[in-house]
């Protein structure tokens, strides 16, 4: 039995069963890696072996103490390098933090690690999470499991590559423009973007303070809403954290559409899409319609305005949150300087990337006097109005359907030779984040090239379980994905 082929809410199963034990499944994700890793490079850090093992281990004795009961007790996880890890080098796939090991966990990781599962190691990214392509790595491109000669998308690339060629049985990935979605759609793995705030930030390496947030990815809707229910908590450590009563996400798996009134904008599928990606995500439509559901065109209006304020407002917030990385307090310093200044000056020319560098400098472009009104202030009324537009969209429909990419997976070096094409990537995808709305994005289909489509469906704040229930529904009739 191939223990990583198996979903994580069926490992769990069999080793809650007592079929197979932690430690075996710990070793077969560890044999796995050093099978593929060196091909895909989706780990920025696996831990030592004898750690992992030694935690398996552990896990074991409490399940079969019973004092692990929960669904992923046992279960291997990888976790995006953006989220602190305590003593375990968390580097934001950076050369700034290429040896900072911090002193706690983000939350999100405690809450799996109380739940018994079992970390693997910390995932390739875009740095500091500023890119859509997994290619602004310092240690390296992720390359796509199914086409090694294209990206897996971005920024949480290393951890949809890792699920998508059974490196992991789930990983954590952070959104902040698309970065669970996008990947997941290039990958042919399940991803979910919870509402904002419902998983708490604490620990998790900041871009957009206002837009992150932390989700899951694994290979089925099933698996997402049993992660879901782990990792979401109110956290007093972090204000946006969200009180919310309704996390028994697992109870909206249900095979059962009827009457669901689904949305199709017509914004989303003009030019730019890709005939193929088109064709697919219809295809996904009509089953949801055959199933009962009522589908509708509308109108979804500032689509256009989107990309610009999002990159208005997360430049401006990034700016504000890389400061911090000054070669002072931690992280890279430069070895020769003169004064403070040069020191400040020097030690960020050398530890940023180049698009990381870009957004910085448009971030602080944005907030400088003189430009604050004219583009900052501006993008958050934008923000504020596309808001509105899906509280009005939501009046009639349960859920939005619509693409997760206009195309699928482009080859590696073609998006990031041309940042504003890298950027127009994203078009499905940000207005979600502007709004702090929750998306799920499963695959539907294959180009002719064998790349995954994804389908993206959309969900008013607090309503995860409407998304899952349709993409529940949808998986079923489409049946197992072929990896």
């Amino acid at each position: 039995m191939d223990l990583m082929s198996l979903t994580a809410v069926e490992l769990g199963k069999k080793i809650k069963s007592g079929e197979v034990t932690a430690v075996e499944a710990a070793k077969a994700a560890l044999d796995k890696i050093k099978e593929m890793d060196d091909r895909i490079n989706s780990y920025v850090t696996v831990l030592d072996e004898d750690v992992i093992l030694a935690r398996a281990s552990e896990v074991q004795k409490q399940i079969e103490a019973g004092t692990l009961t929960g669904a992923l007790a046992g279960v291997p996880v990888a976790i995006k390098d953006n989220m602190c890890t305590e003593g375990i080098r968390t580097t934001c796939s950076s050369k700034m933090l290429e040896h900072f090991k911090p002193t706690f966990s983000s939350e999100a990781v405690r809450n799996l690690e109380k739940a018994g599962a079992v970390m693997i190691g910390k995932t390739n990214m875009d740095e500091f999470a500023m890119g859509s392509t997994t290619e602004t790595s310092a240690y390296g491109e992720t390359r796509n499991p199914y086409n090694k000669e294209h990206v897996p998308g971005g920024s949480s690339g290393g951890s949809c590559a890792a699920v998508a060629a059974e490196e992991c049985s789930f990983a954590l990935g952070s959104d902040t423009g698309g970065s669970i979605r996008q990947p997941s759609s290039f990958c042919g793995v399940t991803g979910m973007k919870p509402t904002y705030g419902t998983v708490s930030r604490y620990g998790l390496i900041a871009y957009g303070s206002s837009l992150d947030q932390i989700g899951p990815i694994a290979k089925d809707v099933t698996d997402c809403a049993a992660i879901l229910e782990i990792i979401s908590s109110y956290d007093k450590k972090d204000s946006t954290s969200v009180k919310r009563e309704d996390t028994d996400f697992t109870s909206a798996l249900t095979e059962d559409v009827k009457g669901m009134k689904i949305g199709v904008p017509r914004d989303y599928f003009g030019e730019g899409l890709d005939v193929q990606v088109k064709d697919a995500i219809m295809k996904a439509a009509k089953v949801l319609e055959s199933k009962g559901a009522v589908l509708e065109e509308f109108d979804l209006s500032l689509v256009e305005y989107a990309i610009p304020a999002y990159y208005v407002i997360a430049s401006a917030e990034a700016s504000s949150n890389l400061s911090r990385f000054d070669g002072v307090k931690y992280g890279y310093r430069t070895d020769e300087y003169e004064g403070l200044h040069n020191m400040y000056k020097k030690t960020r020319s050398e530890g940023f990337g180049a698009e990381v560098k870009r957004r910085i400098m448009l971030g602080s472009f944005v907030l400088s006097s003189g430009y604050y009104d004219a583009y900052y202030l501006k993008a958050l009324r934008t923000k504020a109005l596309i808001k509105k537009a899906f509280d009005k969209a939501f009046e009639k429909y349960d859920v939005i359907l619509s693409p997760a990419a206009p195309t699928t997976a482009p080859k590696l070096g073609e998006s990031l030779s041309d940042p504003i094409k890298m950027y127009l990537g994203d078009i499905y995808t940000i207005s979600v984040n502007l709004a702090g709305l929750p998306g799920i994005t499963l695959p539907c289909g294959m180009d002719d090239r064998g790349l995954p489509i994804g389908v993206q469906l959309i969900g008013d704040c607090f309503q995860e379980k409407k998304i899952i229930r349709a993409a529940y529904s949808y998986e079923c009739s489409r049946g197992e994905w072929r990896r």
